[in-house]
């Protein structure tokens, strides 16, 4: 059973650090309890997947670490389907929204096709923990992209004053879908999913999105017809727009 409890709390804020994941799992494995948070005005080594890096200007992003006691096993898609929700709620001001961001399997979540959040989740299975880590563009000025970003990276456009209140929904969002049974986390996600229909490559290989499976994985259909599911590792859209 996911641990219980409001996330949030204790909450330890850094005006600078090197990884708010990297401070989390210290925490964690010291014994930090569920729902414990790391946020930073900024950080100089933020990693996503695949030893990218993740930046944002000094205080102008949502960068945050969670930690997570006796993770359930769809805990990337749950974290994918709260930031989706949070990106939909902050863009529209209001409770009610149409579901606008959608999630490029396993961890972005893309608005308006641009890569507004990333996702890393990191953990000790055998500790029965796991860490989320979260950055989100919500105060980025487009012009803030590098050149090699332009037209990939897309941002809430919001100002400063937003970031809090867009990691309160957050939290509330994620404390929802962590407590989800399977099959409506499952239906969230294949609702937003960004890869249905699309070419897609990976690991050398090539197909075609064709939906999630009930183990959350990610099925494409290949050039003679196969269908493969992938649990694990980088995926790509195909063409000049792929990320």
């Amino acid at each position: 059973m996911t641990g219980t409890g409001p996330l949030g709390h204790p909450r330890l804020h850094l005006r600078r650090t090197t990884s708010t994941n990297e401070r989390a799992r210290a925490l964690a494995a010291g014994g930090a309890p569920h729902g414990t948070l790391v946020t930073a005005a900024e950080q100089t080594a933020g990693r996503g997947r695949q030893g990218r890096t993740w930046t944002a200007p000094p205080g102008r992003g949502l960068l945050c670490s969670v930690v997570v006691r006796d993770p359930p096993r769809l805990l990337p898609l749950a974290a994918g389907a709260a930031v989706a929700d949070a990106v939909d709620r902050a863009v529209a001001g209001s409770r009610e929204r149409p579901r606008g961001a959608q999630i490029k399997w396993p961890n972005d979540v893309l608005l308006r096709g641009g890569k507004v959040a990333g996702i890393l989740v990191e953990g000790r299975p055998q500790e029965r923990w796991a860490v989320v880590g979260i950055g989100l563009n919500v105060a980025v000025a487009p012009s803030d992209f590098p050149p090699e970003l332009a037209g990939r990276a897309a941002t809430l456009g919001l100002g400063h004053e937003a970031i809090e209140p867009t990691l309160r929904d957050l939290l509330a969002r994620l404390e929802h879908w962590l407590a989800a049974d399977a099959e409506t986390l499952l239906a969230e996600i294949r609702a937003r999913d960004a890869l249905l229909g699309r070419p897609v490559r990976w690991a050398g290989e090539e197909g075609r999105g064709d939906g999630i499976d009930g183990d959350g994985r990610l099925v494409v259909i290949t050039p003679g017809g196969g269908r493969v599911a992938l649990d694990a590792g980088e995926v790509h859209l195909r063409g000049p727009e792929g990320s």
